[in-house]
């Protein structure tokens, strides 16, 4: 499984969050977004609708009718009910269910808030076999891989 890191600077959580959304699509997969609040899924879903000015990342709130449907699913927990293979922890929290064997890629999003944690956690997934780990920072704008 792949874990990248993204540690968030100019660009916003839900602009970071479009771009990955976008390129998870565009490969024909889906993606689950999990994050807590409902506030913040709602901010979140409004920036994927909204991701630019002739496209939009169309996306559904968890616990509705057509979650098999959604190509973006945003949820308080790891559940894929879009069977997504892709997930993003876009509150910069880690989930320890997101390597349960569900997921090939994981995306976490972290900012100033809680870049100790991330930190915390790339240690401690750096000791566990099958994971491969990336890191992401922006440089003047640009996303750059830093390890």
């Amino acid at each position: 499984m792949q874990v990248d890191f993204y540690q968030l600077g100019h660009d916003p959580v839900g602009r970071a969050l479009a771009l990955i959304a976008g390129k998870v699509l565009e490969s024909g997969q889906r993606l689950l977004v999990v994050a807590d609040g409902d506030g913040r899924r709602q901010a979140l879903s409004e920036a994927l609708w909204s991701a630019g000015p002739t496209r939009f990342l169309a996306n559904g709130e968890s616990g509705g009718e057509h979650d098999a449907d959604q190509p973006i699913l945003l949820s308080a927990t790891v559940h894929p009910a879009n069977a997504a293979r892709n997930v993003a922890l876009a509150d910069g929290v880690w989930r320890d269910a997101v390597v349960d064997g569900r997921f090939d890629r994981v995306f976490l999003l972290f900012d100033e808030e809680t870049v100790a944690a991330a930190r915390l956690c790339w240690r401690d997934l750096g000791t566990r076999e099958g994971l491969a780990r990336r890191f992401w920072k922006q440089v003047d704008g640009r996303w750059t891989q830093a390890g």
